[in-house]
């Protein structure tokens, strides 16, 4: 799979680990993915991401995604179903908070075994993104992974990042317009 990654996806993969590790996170999740695609620069993905206005909301991205990470990973529609149920995420989250810490809940720092050997552990979340990258290049017709085929696929999984990219608007959709893939680039000028 890393052999098919272009040079800008691998440098995202890369910032992803560096985002788990700096994060004291155990694993490489797919929020890492979507903080480190934020923070790439002259990829097709970041230039997707500016042209649909992420450029200058970074920093609630960040915001939004340190707020999941904080209830467990759980999206929001998932805390709004356990309310339905009558569980209150926020007050479950404040009191683990108070009894361990802030950020308790996160499975990060200060977890066992964070980085076995020095060498991170993809989660599923991380694996699921890389797979679904594949399948999206594919599908458009391209041999390589790259940066926005990462984009492409985090819009389209559930979960954390899904969710927080489209509260801005970064939908599949939205970025296939502002991106569109170099095999329908070719199609159209013949």
């Amino acid at each position: 799979m890393f052999e098919r990654l272009t040079k800008d996806a691998r440098a995202v993969i890369e910032g992803a680990v560096e985002q788990a590790r700096s994060g004291g996170a155990r694993t490489v999740d797919a929020e890492h993915v979507l903080l480190a695609l934020l923070d790439s620069e002259g990829g097709r993905a970041s230039f997707a991401l500016s042209d649909l206005g992420l450029g200058e909301s970074r920093d609630a991205v960040r915001e939004a995604v340190g707020e999941a990470r904080r209830r467990a990973g759980l999206t929001r529609a998932e805390a709004d179903a356990l309310a339905g149920l009558g569980i209150d995420v926020g007050e479950i989250v404040a009191r683990v908070e108070e009894a361990h810490g802030a950020g308790a809940m996160t499975g990060d720092a200060g977890s066992p075994g964070r980085w076995s050997g020095g060498r991170p552990r993809f989660g599923r979340g991380a694996k699921d993104v890389l797979e679904r990258a594949l399948r999206v290049a594919l599908g458009r017709g391209e041999r390589s992974v790259g940066g926005e085929h990462l984009l492409l696929a985090l819009t389209v999984l559930p979960g954390v990042a899904g969710e927080v990219l489209a509260d801005f608007g970064v939908t599949f959709e939205e970025v296939t317009r502002v991106c569109p893939s170099a095999h329908s680039a070719r199609s159209a000028e013949k």
